[in-house]
């Protein structure tokens, strides 16, 4: 079977403008509990799972481009940033949560777009452990399963956002230094 060139590309253009769509649909009626919340944390769901597909799609049938590995982290970045930013607007996750998420992702994202001509620099293990920790616990903030299941869910997404800002502090310190390191690498086999 054939695959066409762009599709992963594809996939990743089409997560960025979900994001959008997504922060309306959370905030349109202040974050209540009805079906406009319900369908606002589906379309997060589906939309940051297209992360795993068009990689999958771009390493199975050799289609890696260096716009895929570019544009993928900034898709990422731009729905749960969105996500994060929405949260905090509705007064669900503190404000500095999200301040700390937004300087380690813009600033990444800014770094990556200054050296792209010089070389891309693809997501690390740590950034897409980052991702799906955070992924996860946005997730369980979006869904409004407190009214489904009970409280104790409120605990298991105090934990999963924990565990995601430790993350994405973590994995921004991984990225600084390896970039660090890199250079100097550069710079000694230039000499």
């Amino acid at each position: 079977m054939a695959v066409p060139r762009q599709l992963p590309n594809a996939i990743t253009i089409a997560r960025i403008l979900c994001a959008p769509v997504f922060l309306w649909m959370l905030l349109a009626d202040g974050g209540a509990d009805g079906a406009l919340r319900w369908w606002a944390a589906v379309l997060f769901i589906v939309a940051i799972a297209t992360d795993g597909i068009d990689g999958y799609i771009a390493r199975r049938y050799k289609i890696v481009t260096d716009l895929g590995k570019l544009l993928d982290p900034i898709a990422d970045k731009v729905l749960t940033g969105f996500a994060f930013i929405g949260l905090s607007i509705l007064l669900e996750l503190p404000w500095w949560i999200t301040i700390i998420v937004l300087i380690r992702e813009v600033g990444i994202t800014v770094h990556r777009l200054v050296v792209a001509s010089d070389h891309v620099v693809a997501a690390a293990w740590m950034g897409k452990l980052k991702t799906v920790a955070q992924a996860v616990a946005l997730s369980l903030a979006l869904l409004p399963l407190a009214s489904v299941v009970g409280e104790w869910i409120i605990w298991v997404n105090i934990v999963t956002m924990w565990i995601a800002v430790i993350l994405t502090i973590a994995s921004g310190i991984d990225y600084v230094v390896t970039e660090i390191r890199g250079a100097r690498r550069s710079r000694t086999d230039r000499t």
